[in-house]
């Protein structure tokens, strides 16, 4: 057997390789690459949308959320930050409360701040004339990083660098 055959098939019985194709962010409210429908925006109830997990990669023990345009005129605009996210909560609901620090127990889930400076979701708003591309990505950490709520997307992607064992990514697009 070859080598080049032989790193092949390593890659294909691997668990991890496996695992990582198969994980996938999704939302109920809209599909990838689609528009997000007007009530998760600016322009309607600024609800944040309903989005579900699935395939997470083994060995995962956090999971984090981010939602960045990268499209926003003065640089990446973050939309909002959640970590310390359960590997056994497959999904955030509907209007997520952004008030609140946290899901269920305090232990669990954290919200970080969006580019407002303030904990929990900013819905869409771009300029009039411009299609703007959301980013939801959702990383995999292999530990339990324990860190306090208020953090940036920039702080909490640094303390989490390390840590990733999986990432996947849903992108919803919206213009007025």
């Amino acid at each position: 057997m070859t080598a080049a055959v032989f790193i092949l098939l390593a890659l294909i019985t691997h668990p991890l390789a496996h695992a990582a194709s198969e994980f996938e962010l999704t939302s109920p409210a809209f599909t990838q690459g689609q528009r997000i429908p007007t009530k998760y925006t600016a322009d309607g109830e600024g609800l944040s949308p309903p989005l579900q997990w699935s395939g997470l990669p083994n060995g995962s023990s956090e999971l984090v959320l981010v939602m960045d345009d990268p499209d926003a005129r003065r640089g990446t605009y973050t939309h909002w930050v959640i970590y310390g996210i359960s590997p056994s909560i497959r999904g955030l609901p509907e209007s997520h409360p952004s008030s609140r620090k946290h899901l269920s127990r305090p232990e669990q889930v954290a919200q970080g701040l969006n580019s407002r400076g303030e904990l929990g979701y900013t819905p869409p708003s771009p300029p009039s004339g411009a299609l703007h591309h959301y980013h939801f990505k959702l990383f995999a950490l292999d530990r339990k990083i324990r860190l306090p709520a208020g953090l940036s997307s920039q702080e909490l992607q640094q303390r989490i660098s390390k840590h990733i064992r999986g990432e996947t990514e849903l992108v919803g697009i919206y213009g007025r």
